[in-house]
């Protein structure tokens, strides 16, 4: 099944202190594949999209989704779009420190959508990056602020 993330609306492209404070301590955000963040984009940037392929299986006529990128229970699976400080250390490369992850659930998925998608197209997450406080968006992401298609 084939996972698309677009992100808007990056808590650096706000201007002001926090958007200083984040250029700062070079903040950047990407997908949780096991441990480790991928596609990492900076919380200035203008958007961010990520795209990659989870697995899809019946099990016991339920739709189940697994792989490297998908984390959680049976029942409760989810994505992690993980903030984290860039640092760059030139005897070891690029460092990563998290400091807050956001959840997409696919229980927040249609499940005619999510069957949809199993079957063939890309499953597709739209959201903003800022919560109403300017800071990075965190915790469970649920709809509308997360709006979930299928193309």
């Amino acid at each position: 099944m084939r996972i698309r993330i677009e992100g808007r609306d990056l808590p650096a492209q706000l201007g002001g202190p926090r958007a200083d404070a984040l250029r700062l301590a070079n903040v950047h955000v990407g997908v949780q594949r096991q441990r480790e963040p991928v596609g990492l984009v900076p919380a200035w940037a203008p958007a961010a999209t990520w795209e990659f392929e989870i697995t899809s299986r019946e099990v016991d006529e339920l739709l189940d989704v697994g792989g490297p990128w998908v984390h959680g229970r049976p029942g409760a699976r989810f994505l992690y779009l993980t903030w984290g400080n860039v640092g760059h250390d030139p005897a070891a490369g690029d460092s990563f420190a998290m400091f807050r992850r956001a959840k997409l659930l696919f229980g927040d998925v249609p499940t005619a959508m999510l069957r949809s998608a199993h079957s063939g197209g890309v499953l597709t997450a739209e959201l903003a990056l800022t919560d109403a406080t300017g800071d990075p968006v965190s915790a469970r992401v649920r709809p509308p602020d997360v709006v979930w298609s299928w193309r």
